[in-house]
């Protein structure tokens, strides 16, 4: 049982990868939802993330499997919210912040991030917020994780109650 279960939070923390990369490219790409989630689905997309290592090694590493369900839900979810969700975030931004001068992965993270932590009720709020700051850490080496971090965390208490 707890391999079936770590199993599948390793397979939801690939969606949530696979999602934030599928965000990205829908938004900058203009690409269509569908044709997107397809791509990432059969494994034509997304499949590798870059391990960068001293001196000036990159190595490709495969993602782990990822739940298609959970990704397509999610991507879907976003897209067809996004405009309500960049609302939301951005009445939780300190006066000077604005969504739109954030970069586009930091946007499609948090779009994902928020996303989440309103509509899928069934996972603790924490587990969202660790694991999309986790992929901020993946992305990102200075201050954005603590943003995610810290902004999720508003949000979570505001939405949730928590």
């Amino acid at each position: 049982m707890a391999k079936f279960v770590s199993e599948k939070i390793k397979m939801r923390t690939s969606a949530r990868l696979a999602a934030v990369q599928a965000t990205y490219m829908i938004a900058y790409g203009q690409l269509p939802v569908d044709e997107v989630i397809k791509d990432f689905v059969k494994g034509e997309v997304g499949r590798y993330v870059i391990k960068e290592s001293f001196p000036d090694k990159e190595e490709m590493i495969p993602v782990e499997q990822m739940d298609t369900e959970y990704f397509t839900s999610l991507v879907k979810g976003v897209h067809s919210n996004k405009e309500q969700l960049e609302k939301s975030l951005s009445s939780y931004l300190n006066e000077g912040w604005s969504f739109e001068r954030m970069d586009g992965t930091l946007q499609a993270l948090l779009l994902c991030a928020v996303y989440e932590i309103a509509n899928t009720l069934d996972i603790d709020v924490k587990v969202i917020i660790k694991e999309y700051v986790d992929l901020a850490y993946a992305f990102y080496t200075k201050y954005e994780p603590k943003v995610v971090n810290a902004l999720l965390d508003t949000i979570a208490k505001s939405v949730r109650g928590v």
